[in-house]
């Protein structure tokens, strides 16, 4: 996950603020050049909000959108969501995996090794996600919580890439930690490398602007990239007792304007093999 981990309590408003502008400087700034004319955008949604995406249908419709879904806990799919992620695979989006138990996948690996990490992480939720009739090859870091050796395990599992979490803004007891413009987030765009791991931007509530939004958009386009976003679960209204997710209606500017500028809708899998 892109942003500083650290002790809260240890470091003043000072001291937080150096760090942010060390990250800034080692995370670099100003999207990379891609591949002339490829500018577009990857959306992807993380854990199990199947039936609310699936109400989402409508508008990915009205801009020719297509998406990644990352399921997370699939032992739990029923029959009729298995149903709708099969409409929503025919439909052109894609199905990717984010985990059987939703853990903090560099410890389980710190306490089972790889062996047990498999086991608990990635072996059963695959089991029944391939019983479903999904087999996917994409995977989002549960948590944004990943190391070298947790992407090793999945690369050699077959995952052709391996999505992490990027914040613009991070506040701590409302002090605006930082708030870094997207559109200098180098990581977020992808530029058609061959690159298998990678970073989107979250776009849950009140984490970035529309304003925000557009101008990565804009970046993308001119510089033959794929601005990559994802969120949680859609969301109607500010979210309430403990939700969090995405407010539909900002979604629905962001499809707008990606279709607007003329992007191309990515699914993950596809980037790596854009060249």
């Amino acid at each position: 996950m892109k942003y500083i981990k650290t002790s809260l309590k240890a470091l003043n408003g000072l001291l937080w603020l150096l760090l942010a502008v060390v990250a800034m400087v080692l995370w670099g700034c100003g999207s990379p050049s891609g591949k002339p004319g490829a500018g577009g955008i990857a959306i992807s949604f993380d854990d199990h909000f199947i039936k609310e995406w699936y109400e989402l249908r409508p508008l990915f419709h009205k801009y020719n959108a297509k998406a990644t879904f990352f399921i997370t806990c699939p032992d739990s799919l029923n029959a009729e969501e298995v149903s709708m992620l099969k409409q929503l695979e025919k439909e052109g989006h894609e199905i990717g995996f984010h985990g059987t138990v939703h853990a903090k996948s560099t410890e389980l690996m710190a306490a089972g090794g790889p062996k047990g990490y498999i086991e608990a992480e990635l072996e059963t939720g695959l089991r029944h996600m391939n019983a479903a009739g999904f087999k996917p090859t994409s995977y989002a870091h549960p948590g944004g919580n990943h190391n070298d050796r947790v992407d090793s395990v999945l690369l050699a599992k077959g995952f052709t890439v391996l999505r992490d979490v990027a914040i613009s803004r991070r506040k701590y007891k409302g002090f605006q930690f930082y708030a870094w413009p997207p559109r200098w987030m180098n990581a977020i765009y992808y530029p058609f490398d061959g690159a298998q791991q990678v970073d989107a931007l979250m776009i849950d509530y009140d984490e970035v602007t529309g304003e925000e939004v557009a101008e990565a958009i804009q970046e993308a386009k001119e510089n033959g990239t794929a601005v990559m976003v994802f969120g949680h679960e859609p969301l109607y209204s500010a979210p309430q007792n403990g939700k969090y997710g995405f407010n539909v209606s900002f979604l629905a500017a962001v499809l707008r304007e990606a279709h607007k500028q003329r992007l191309k809708f990515y699914t993950m899998s596809e980037l790596p093999k854009t060249r």
